[in-house]
């Protein structure tokens, strides 16, 4: 019986294996692409006027 159980898990086992090694979830290998160029913004400077402006009052 122990025999059996142990020689039906080891099937299963390499079942497992050879499932997995011919598995179709294989990643395709991508050319090396050049990086794109970034362009960054310089950040505005917003003035404490122009800040109060914008902002709702709290009523405290």
């Amino acid at each position: 019986m122990l025999l059996t159980i142990i020689i039906f898990v080891s099937v299963l086992i390499a079942i497992n294996f050879l499932l997995l090694k011919f598995s179709s979830n294989k990643i395709a290998q991508r050319k090396k692409s050049a990086r794109p160029f970034i362009i960054r913004e310089r950040p505005s400077v917003i003035s404490t006027q122009q800040l109060s402006s914008q902002l709702a009052p709290t009523g405290t």
